[in-house]
C-alpha cells in the first residue's frame, strides 16, 4: 500500500463516526437522492459488489430495493466497515455481507458479479487503470459497472456558487464537526482533480468498458457513469 492509500485509509478511519451525518449535512440531503438513483439503476440481478462501500449506505439502499440480490460490500477502512456492520446488525438483510478488502485487489474470482458499484470512492483511488481493470476482472461478461462520483458543474454561474461553498464553507463545517480539517480540505481538492466527464468516459472505454452512459444529477454536482463488460 503506497503513501497515498495509507493517508486515505487513515483519514476515513478518523472521520468514520461523523461520516453519515456530514454526508447529509454537507450535501444538503442530496446524497440520499443520488444513492436512490444509483440503486434504481441496478435492476434484478443475482449478485452485486459494492466497492469502497464506506458505512454501507449504497449497499443498504440496494438491499432494501432488491431482496433477492446477494450483495457484498467491501472497503479498506476498518472503522467504516465496523459502522456498516453495526447498521446491518439491526436490520433483517440476510442477503448483505461486508468484507474488508482494497478495491485494487478484490478477493473474488474472475467473472463472478453481475454488477459492480462504487459511490464517491473512485476519485480517492490514484491508480484508476488498475481499479477499472479489477472491476472488469470480477464482472461477468455483459455485466455492468455503476460509478457515482462528485463532479464539477458545467454552468458557469452555478459553478461560481458551487466553488464558494465547496472551497470555503464545506471544509469549515466539515472540519468543525469532524475535528479533522485536513479531511474536509482534501474533499474539494479531490473533486477538482477528478477527470472531466468526457475524459473519464474515455478512460473507462480504454480499460474495457463499452456502451457507456452518463446521468448528471443536481445540476452536475454528481454524475452516474454506467458501463458494460463485453
Amino acid at each position: 500500500m503506497n503513501n497515498t492509500n495509507i493517508f486515505i485509509r487513515k483519514m476515513f478511519n478518523a472521520i468514520a463516526p461523523k461520516y453519515d451525518f456530514l454526508n447529509r449535512l454537507l450535501s444538503l440531503g442530496q446524497d440520499i437522492y443520488w444513492r436512490k438513483i444509483m440503486a434504481a439503476s441496478v435492476g434484478g440481478v443475482k449478485n452485486l459488489l459494492d466497492t469502497a462501500c464506506g458505512t454501507g449506505d449504497v449497499a443498504f439502499e440496494i438491499a432494501k430495493r432488491y431482496k433477492k440480490i446477494k450483495i457484498y460490500g467491501t472497503d479498506f477502512s476498518e472503522e467504516m466497515l465496523l459502522i456498516a456492520q453495526k447498521k446491518k446488525d439491526i436490520t433483517d438483510y440476510t442477503n448483505l455481507f461486508f468484507v474488508a478488502a482494497d478495491a485494487l485487489l478484490l478477493p473474488f474470482e474472475n467473472n463472478h458479479f453481475d454488477v459492480v458499484t462504487i459511490a464517491f470512492g473512485i476519485r480517492n483511488i490514484e491508480d484508476k487503470k488498475r481499479v477499472l481493470t479489477e472491476f472488469i476482472r470480477v464482472l461477468k461478461p455483459g455485466g455492468s459497472v455503476l460509478i457515482l462520483e462528485l463532479t464539477a458543474p458545467e454552468n458557469r454561474f452555478f459553478m461560481e456558487l458551487y466553488m464558494l461553498y465547496f472551497k470555503k464553507i464545506l471544509p469549515l463545517i466539515g472540519g468543525l464537526f469532524s475535528k479533522n480539517f485536513q479531511a474536509y480540505k482534501y474533499l474539494p481538492d479531490s473533486v477538482m482533480k477528478f477527470p472531466k466527464t468526457s475524459e473519464f468516459v474515455k478512460m473507462m472505454e480504454k480499460f474495457g468498458f463499452k456502451n457507456i452512459r452518463i446521468k448528471k444529477l443536481s445540476l452536475g454536482v454528481a454524475t452516474l457513469f454506467t458501463g458494460y463488460k463485453n
